[in-house]
């Protein structure tokens, strides 16, 4: 699991993306703002004994 801290949800998905270009990865739909804190925090899960299918 990865948890990804980001300024916003643009970012966090794009963190997300590149990850999903080198492993196989479980992606997330959505970030979690946590009340009174800046930013979103975005959680995939990535297999890393698996390489991602080639496009």
């Amino acid at each position: 699991m990865v948890e990804v801290a980001a300024a916003d949800d643009q970012t966090a998905f794009a963190i997300q993306e590149l990850l999903a270009t080198r492993w196989a990865t479980a992606l997330a739909d959505r970030t979690v703002r946590e009340p009174g804190e800046p930013g979103v925090r975005l959680r995939c899960y990535l297999d890393l004994r698996q390489a991602a299918a080639p496009a």
